[in-house]
């Protein structure tokens, strides 16, 4: 059994990224205020942020067994930061991490808002944990995509975060129709999408926004901030990813 496990082990390592080994199933235009449930493990690379309490307040994307993607904005409640833990699906996993920000954030905190989190024990991949695909700087990216979370599935302030992770498919809107929206909040590192009757909440920030390639998903944006009272008719803003790599490659290059 042992080697068995050893050598499911060395297989999923060797899998390509963005390929969840229980398929989502999407069905049309469900959100996560109001929302559609996922899958049971078909997100894999979803990770809850949660205190010590096991009180969920943020979410994040495994790119690979030590690292795990999320939003600078997040309320991280203690320093250092030791006393949280993550989750994947419905399994919890305490152990001391590492934060990085990024070193060009803005005094607004809705400008660069990623942090990347190393783990000193590793994540145990496997059939319902694996990492997302990272895009090239290079990338560019159309149409339909999926956000999820386990954030407000009814409008803020009535609303409550969801036992179970929820989806929403939405639409990337092009830079101009964002501004349209934003006006001159908006920034080369940011993505808007949505604005069709989906979104996402209050407690859903720092979780994914991925667009699938060739049956490969990728990670497009995080979730970082948007309309107060969660309207489905205004887009939210995603941390864009193709902006950021270089600074995420620069960070796992030196730790």
């Amino acid at each position: 059994m042992a080697v068995l496990w050893t050598l499911w082990r060395m297989w999923v390592r060797g899998r390509c990224c963005g390929t969840p080994s229980i398929p989502p199933v999407v069905t049309g235009y469900a959100r996560i205020v109001g929302g559609e449930e996922a899958v049971p493990h078909s997100w894999p690379w979803q990770v809850s942020l949660q205190d010590y309490s096991g009180s969920h307040f943020c979410g994040g994307s495994l790119i690979n067994e030590y690292w795990v993607v999320t939003a600078a904005r997040c309320e991280f409640r203690s320093e250092p930061h030791k006393h949280w833990c993550l989750r994947w699906n419905t399994k919890g996993y305490c152990s001391e991490h590492k934060m990085y920000r990024n070193q060009q954030e803005s005094h607004r905190i809705t400008e660069n808002d990623i942090a990347l989190i190393k783990l000193y024990k590793p994540a145990i991949l496997g059939p319902t944990v694996s990492p997302i695909c990272l895009p090239k700087s290079t990338d560019s990216f159309f149409g339909i995509c999926v956000t999820t979370g386990w954030g407000y599935t009814t409008a803020f302030p009535n609303g409550y975060r969801s036992d179970t992770l929820q989806q929403a498919i939405l639409p990337l809107l092009p830079d101009t129709d964002c501004e349209r929206f934003w006006g001159s909040a908006i920034t080369n590192s940011m993505i808007c999408a949505g604005a069709s009757g989906v979104s996402f909440c209050n407690y859903d920030e720092g979780g994914p926004l991925v667009c699938e390639k060739n049956k490969v998903w990728t990670l497009v944006g995080i979730a970082s901030w948007g309309e107060s009272q969660c309207y489905q008719s205004l887009p939210g803003i995603y941390t864009r990813m193709t902006e950021l790599r270089g600074w995420v490659d620069q960070i796992l290059a030196a730790n």
